[in-house]
């Protein structure tokens, strides 16, 4: 992707990327940002409520990652961020398995969905953080059997919330409206800007340890 917006940071920590997403990380590198790279743990994607809606839940999974990274280091601006598809009031994560990722498949083929993300921006030295949602509503073509089977053979979908990545240059997916490519594919750059720009303003004061976002 090119264009890709870049910030100043707004703190003089070392900027990390609390994912281990290849495509998180190219969005990154090619918007400019110098970073290193720290998996949070499995937990922090642990215990979704049967109440919350997949706003909430990228919310809190962003946060969870960043705290948990939080931990581990003396100093670091962290990125995490959480993406999840949304249709017909099922939430779409990343398929465990092909035949997972077929019944996902056959569940939007055909329909409009949304693609959340939750980003969490946290400063270690100021014990700050700020967290956000960004939707991106898309379209999704109706598949023939020959195109499932071409995509599931792929295995293109593995990993990818939806069991699809818009960055593999499908036809069938289209971003409806003016919504953020980057977001779909894993971390919504313009919305980071922003976030990185106005941090200082917007953060509020977290304690290391909680397991929901602040507000």
């Amino acid at each position: 992707m090119r264009n890709l917006p870049r910030a100043e940071l707004p703190t003089d920590e070392p900027l990390i990327l609390a994912s281990g997403s290849p495509r998180r990380a190219q969005l990154l590198t090619a918007a400019g940002y110098d970073y290193s790279v720290q998996v949070a743990s499995d937990e922090a994607e642990c215990g979704m409520c049967s109440r919350e809606t997949a706003p909430e839940m990228v919310a809190r999974y962003a946060y969870r990652k960043a705290a948990d990274i939080a931990t581990k280091v003396d100093t670091g601006l962290i990125i995490a961020a959480d993406t999840v598809a949304s249709c017909l009031g099922q939430i779409l994560g990343k398929p465990h398995d092909q035949d997972h990722a077929e019944t996902t498949l056959r569940l939007l083929s055909g329909r409009k969905h949304d693609v959340y993300t939750g980003v969490c921006v946290w400063s270690v030295k100021h014990e700050m953080c700020v967290v956000d949602v960004v939707r991106t509503e898309l379209k999704m073509q109706k598949l023939t059997e020959q195109m499932l089977e071409d995509y599931l053979d792929s295995m293109l979908w593995e990993g990818k919330a939806g069991a699809f990545g818009y960055q593999d240059g499908n036809d069938w997916l289209q971003v409806i409206g003016d919504g953020s490519v980057s977001n779909v594919v894993g971390l919504p750059m313009e919305r980071l800007s922003e976030l990185l720009e106005n941090f200082l303003e917007v953060a509020e004061t977290v304690t290391t340890g909680s397991s929901d976002p602040p507000g």
